[in-house]
C-alpha cells in the first residue's frame, strides 16, 4: 500500500510539474520575442529554460515553454487624447509652469505642442498652443512581454524597432495609436528585452523597413548598396535573410530612391474628392522689392520690370497664385492670401517673422530664392505649417517642408528606367567630357554593353592635361549599328555639346537611327546655332523636365482666362504659380485634418506641372513626379 501511495504521489507530482510546460519548434521568421509574447511569457523566462538557444537559435528548434503566470484579462488602462488645441497669446510674467496650472496639463505637453520651446524660451507676445484632451478608456491585453519606453530625441519609429529587434507593423500593432512623427517622451510599448539586448542605434546612422517583395537586387538599386555591404552592417541578415517590414542599419547620409521614381503612381484629379470647403488661409512670400520702385512713374516701372529677372519671374508666380484663387474659388473652396515681399534680403526674413504669427496659415509659399527660404523655415521652424518651396530646392528638406522641385537624382533615374524599358533599341553609346566622366561610368554599370567615348586631354602646352572638349571624328566611324542607337551626351560645356549634336546628326541617315538622350539637360543643349533645334528634332532628343510645354491647341481655359486678363500668355512661371497654388487649395480641400504627413500615393497633373510627394525618412517631402519629354518638328512634347 505504501508503494502504491507513493507511485501515486509521484505521478501526481510528475502530472503537475508537466503541466506548467509546453514546447514550441522555432519557425521561419520567428524570433525569441515573437514566441514569448505568443505564449504571454519573457524571453528570460524561455531562456532561463534553454540557455542554449541564445547562441543556438533557429528554425526547428525545439524549446521548452513554461506555462504563463499572467491571467491574460484585459487591463483597463486610462488614457489622454488631444481633442483640439487652444491658442494662447503669452503675458508679462507668464511662465510655463504657470500655464500648465491654468490649462491642467503639463509644461512637457505644452512643449510638445510647441517644439520650439524645447530650444527656446517663453517670451511676451509669443502665440501658442495649449492641448486640449479627453480620456479614453481602453482595454489592454500585454502583459509581462512588453514594458512601457520613453522616446528619447531624435528617435523616429525605424530606430526604435530596431532597437527591439521587431518591425515597425510590429510596434504600430503594439501601440494602436502611435503617432506618423514621434516626440521625445512619448510613452511606447515595446519587447521586454533585457537591457543588454537592445541594438545600439546612433544618430550617424540612417534606418530603413524593407518593403514587401523586396530583395537584395532591389535594394540595391533604392540604397546603391550590395548584398555583402548590407549584410556587414547587418550581420543577423545572414542567419534570417530579408524580411519585410524588418529595420536595416544604413550608412550616413545614403539617398534612399523610393518606388515611385521607377514608375509614377496614376494621376489623380482632386476636384473630385473635395470634402473640406473651409477658408484656406495662405501666405506668399516673394522677392518683389518694391520699395525700389516709383509706382508713381509707369515708365519707370516697366523698365525695372524688363530688366530686372528675379522682379519678373516673381510677378509671373504670383500672377499664376492668383489665378488659381479664382479657379478654387469656382470649385468652393475659399481662400484668404497674404502676401509678404522679402525684398531679397535675408533681414527683412526676420522683420517679417517677428512681426507675423504664422502658425495659424494652411500653407506657405516662397520665399522664391534659397538662402532666403531656409532662413524662413529656421525662423518658423516651431511652427508645423507647411511650407512650400515653389521654384528653388531648400539646403535641408526639414519636417513641415514641401520641396516642389525633383532632385536631379530622381531625373537621372527616370531616363535610366526608361532607356531601360526600351526594348527596340540595338545599342546604347555613352559620351562625356572629362568632367562627367563619372556619370559616364555610372551609366556604364546601368548598361553593361554600351560603348564609352571621352573627349580629349590636351597633351601639351600650357593646358596640358585639361579636357580639350572635342572627339576626333574618326572616332565614330563604324560605331553605330543600322536600328537604334540610343546615345547618352553628358556634358554642361556649350562648344562640345554643340559640335558632338552637329556630327551625330550627320551620322543619323538611312537604316542608321540615333536618339539622342543626357540625364541632365544642361546649358549644352541651348546653343546659340540656329540649326541646335533643327538637329535636336532630327535626333529626337529626350530628357526627363520637371514640367511639361503647354499645348496652345488644346484650348486650356486657364490660358484663355490668363491671356483675357494679362493680355499675354502665361509664362512657364505664371504656369508654376498656378498649378502649384492649386494643387495646394486641393490638397487641403480633400482632407480634414490639414495635409497628410504621408507619402502620396497618387499623382497630381495639372497645365504643365505634377506633383507627387515622397515623405523622407527623417524630414519632409520632396516631389518625385517629373515627364519625358522630346524635340518634335521644333516643339518640345510629353513622350507617353
Amino acid at each position: 500500500m505504501k508503494i502504491f501511495l507513493t507511485i501515486l504521489i509521484f505521478v501526481c507530482s510528475f502530472y503537475a510539474q508537466a503541466q506548467e510546460y509546453k514546447t514550441h519548434k522555432v519557425k521561419s521568421g520567428e524570433t525569441l520575442e515573437s514566441i514569448a509574447k505568443q505564449y504571454l511569457v519573457t524571453p528570460f523566462d524561455i531562456l532561463a529554460l534553454n540557455p542554449d538557444a541564445k547562441d543556438d537559435f533557429g528554425v526547428n528548434t525545439t524549446l521548452i515553454i513554461p506555462v504563463s503566470k499572467v491571467k491574460n484579462e484585459p487591463i483597463i488602462e486610462e488614457s489622454k487624447e488631444i481633442i483640439d488645441y487652444k491658442k494662447h497669446k503669452v503675458r508679462r510674467k507668464e511662465t510655463l509652469y504657470g500655464l500648465s496650472k491654468s490649462y491642467n496639463v503639463t509644461e512637457a505637453e505644452i512643449k510638445k505642442a510647441n517644439p520650439r520651446l524645447y530650444s527656446e524660451n517663453l517670451r511676451r507676445g509669443d502665440r501658442i498652443r495649449i492641448p486640449r484632451y479627453k480620456t479614453v478608456v481602453s482595454k489592454q491585453t500585454f502583459s509581462n512581454t512588453i514594458k512601457k519606453y520613453a522616446v528619447r530625441p531624435k528617435e523616429g519609429k525605424w530606430r526604435i524597432a530596431y532597437k527591439f529587434g521587431i518591425t515597425v507593423s510590429e510596434l504600430e500593432a503594439l501601440n494602436p495609436d502611435i503617432k506618423e512623427v514621434l516626440q521625445p517622451g512619448d510613452v511606447l510599448n515595446v519587447p521586454n528585452i533585457a537591457d543588454n539586448e537592445e541594438k545600439q542605434t546612433d544618430t550617424a546612422s540612417n534606418y530603413y523597413e524593407v518593403q514587401p517583395k523586396e530583395g537584395f537586387f532591389r535594394l540595391k538599386k533604392k540604397l546603391d548598396l550590395t548584398k555583402e555591404e548590407l549584410e556587414a552592417l547587418n550581420p543577423e541578415l545572414k542567419e534570417s535573410g530579408l524580411k519585410a517590414g524588418m529595420v536595416l542599419k544604413l550608412p550616413a547620409g545614403i539617398e534612399i530612391l523610393t518606388d515611385s521614381i521607377i514608375g509614377d503612381f496614376n494621376v489623380t484629379d482632386l476636384r473630385d474628392n473635395i470634402i473640406n470647403t473651409s477658408t484656406k488661409r495662405l501666405a506668399i512670400l516673394m522677392p518683389f522689392r518694391l520699395q525700389r520702385i516709383d509706382l508713381d512713374s509707369v515708365a519707370e516701372a516697366k523698365d525695372i520690370i524688363k530688366s530686372d529677372r528675379i522682379l519678373s519671374t516673381a510677378l509671373d508666380f504670383h500672377s499664376g497664385v492668383l489665378m488659381a484663387l479664382d479657379s478654387a474659388k469656382q470649385l468652393g473652396i475659399s481662400s484668404n492670401l497674404k502676401v509678404f515681399d522679402t525684398e531679397n534680403r535675408t533681414s527683412e526674413i526676420s522683420n517679417i517673422t517677428n512681426k507675423e504669427d504664422f502658425s495659424d496659415y494652411d500653407a506657405i509659399i516662397g520665399p522664391m530664392m534659397s538662402k532666403n527660404f531656409d532662413r524662413f523655415v529656421s525662423e518658423v521652424r516651431g511652427n508645423s505649417v507647411p511650407v512650400f518651396a515653389p521654384l528653388a530646392k531648400p539646403s535641408k528638406v526639414t519636417t513641415n517642408v514641401y520641396q516642389t522641385i525633383p532632385d536631379k537624382k530622381i531625373l537621372e533615374q527616370k531616363m535610366v528606367d526608361f532607356v531601360k524599358q526600351d526594348s527596340t533599341k540595338n545599342q546604347v553609346v555613352i559620351i562625356s567630357d572629362q568632367k562627367h566622366r563619372g556619370v559616364n561610368n555610372n551609366l556604364k554599370r546601368h548598361f553593361p554593353e554600351a560603348k564609352q567615348l571621352f573627349s580629349e586631354i590636351t597633351k601639351e602646352g600650357k593646358d596640358k592635361g585639361k579636357d580639350a572638349y572635342f572627339i576626333y571624328p574618326v572616332t565614330f566611324e563604324n560605331l553605330f549599328k543600322k536600328g537604334k542607337n540610343i546615345v547618352f551626351l553628358e556634358t554642361d560645356d556649350v562648344s562640345f555639346g554643340s559640335s558632338i549634336i552637329s556630327l551625330l546628326n550627320g551620322l543619323s541617315v538611312d537604316d542608321v537611327e540615333i536618339i539622342l538622350t543626357t540625364t541632365d539637360k544642361s546649358k549644352a543643349f541651348e546653343s546659340n546655332d540656329p540649326d541646335n533645334n533643327y538637329h535636336l528634332s532630327n535626333l529626337k532628343f529626350h530628357y526627363a523636365s520637371i514640367y511639361k510645354e503647354y499645348d496652345e491647341k488644346s484650348g486650356n481655359s486657364f490660358v484663355k482666362n490668363y491671356t483675357s486678363k494679362y493680355g499675354l500668355s502665361p509664362s512657364k512661371y505664371a504656369m508654376r504659380g498656378f498649378d502649384l497654388t492649386l494643387d495646394i487649395l486641393l490638397r487641403l480641400a480633400s482632407t480634414e485634418d490639414g495635409l497628410p504627413n504621408t507619402n502620396d500615393t497618387y499623382a497630381t497633373e495639372y497645365i504643365e506641372n505634377k506633383f507627387n510627394y515622397s515623405k523622407k525618412m527623417f524630414g519632409g517631402f520632396i516631389n518625385q513626379a517629373s515627364y519625358i519629354v522630346r524635340h518634335y518638328n521644333l516643339k518640345i512634347v510629353e513622350v507617353n
